[in-house]
């Protein structure tokens, strides 16, 4: 039998490199985490209430109000103009109601950072007006308006065009 001390020249897979592997790919793992992590935390936070128990104990409450408000036959139409939005609630005739107080709350179907509520100015012909700039895309808006009869409430999905126009549904 014969000892040589020559070197091998072929690969060895050493403790060094199991090292390597590990850290590249538990590495990857926790830098792609991060990622989603930052990302999800700048998007919608899937709530659609803050408190699903609460909400639900004002459902009812709600239901009888359009159901009040679908009765006395109530609309409204909303238009968007040089920063200007601006409603008027009717009534089954047609006639203006004016509202005793009024908000408007806007904000993106799924992007909670833009969420705002906007204080209502409404003359005594019944045209509420309050001033706002949409970005380009779908934003919600919800009017609620304490009228002499009750409550008004009405759902929108506005759509705001690259040129500025916006298109309620």
């Amino acid at each position: 039998m014969k000892f040589s001390r020559e070197r091998s020249t072929e690969f060895r897979f050493t403790g060094w490199h199991m090292l390597a592997c590990m850290i590249a790919f538990f590495g990857t793992i926790i830098a792609v985490n991060v990622t989603m992590a930052t990302l999800a935390s700048g998007t919608w936070t899937g709530l659609v209430v803050k408190n699903s128990y609460v909400a639900s104990q004002k459902f009812n409450d709600q239901l009888a109000d359009a159901r009040k408000q679908a009765r006395a036959g109530l609309s409204s139409e909303v238009t968007h103009s040089s920063g200007i939005l601006t409603f008027r609630i009717r009534n089954r005739e047609g006639a203006s109601v004016n509202p005793n107080q009024a908000l408007v709350w806007i904000g993106r179907p799924a992007f909670e950072q833009l969420d705002r509520t906007l204080e209502v100015s409404c003359a005594a012909d019944g045209i509420c007006q309050t001033a706002v700039e949409f970005q380009p895309g779908a934003w919600d808006m919800r009017i609620e308006a304490e009228l002499p009869t009750g409550a008004y409430r009405r759902d929108a999905r506005l759509f705001v065009s690259a040129d500025g126009k916006v298109r309620v549904e």
